[in-house]
């Protein structure tokens, strides 16, 4: 006996046909109207380009110079590595292995996940990985928590500069450019045109051998 896959609505529980509508068109909830799917345009090649950008961006936003402080004549810069490391050495390696994870690593992991996928969907590559290479980039969305660092380098800033003479580096604009670029990925990438784009290349690999 063969079994049926059934969708349930996020909105009412209805549970529906797996919903595939084409490039540009909604797939709605017949019972409350909740819209189910919409693959959006150019999803790939935007994913593609923009994953391109952030692992440009990534090495001078976490290598280079964020904020100069100058006090009595000293300057000092502040890097996100040196940042972790400060954290480290004052002995407080949770909150530097926090730091690290959600500033650092993730993000890093996040975009070299996002050029794999979506460059190979790009240029019509099939690969075994791709599904797991999927199912972590949607895993670890959550943890590349940019925001939440930026918002502590804005309260530092604030803090400081009544005692402090403060100057950007191009590593804070780099990082500011870096933040624009995740959060567009975010609403770019299309999870539901991604997965039907993996299966149509294994698919098509599959006939093929």
């Amino acid at each position: 006996m063969s079994r049926i896959e059934l969708d349930a609505c996020a909105e009412c529980d209805l549970l529906l046909n797996p919903a595939r509508p084409a490039v540009g068109d909604k797939a709605r909830c017949p019972r409350c109207g909740y819209l189910l799917q919409r693959p959006r345009k150019q999803s790939v090649a935007r994913t593609f380009a923009l994953s391109l950008t952030g692992l440009i961006l990534i090495l001078p936003a976490n290598l280079l110079p964020l904020v100069g402080i100058k006090v009595l004549g000293n300057t000092r810069d502040g890097t996100l590595w040196s940042g972790v490391l400060t954290l480290y050495r004052e002995d407080m390696w949770a909150i530097a292995i926090l730091v690290f994870l959600s500033s650092i690593l993730v993000p890093l992991i996040n975009i070299v996940l996002s050029v794999l996928v979506s460059g190979h969907l790009y240029f019509r590559r099939p690969n075994r990985y791709l599904p797991y290479w999927m199912r972590w980039l949607q895993h670890l969305e959550e943890w590349a928590m940019l925001e939440v660092y930026m918002l502590g380098i804005i309260v530092a800033c604030v803090k400081l500069a009544s005692m402090a003479d403060l100057r950007f580096g191009f590593g804070l604009y780099a990082f500011i450019a870096l933040l624009i670029v995740n959060a567009l990925l975010a609403s770019c990438l299309d999870p539901y045109l991604f997965w039907r784009r993996i299966e149509q290349l294994q698919h098509n690999h599959r006939h093929e051998n």
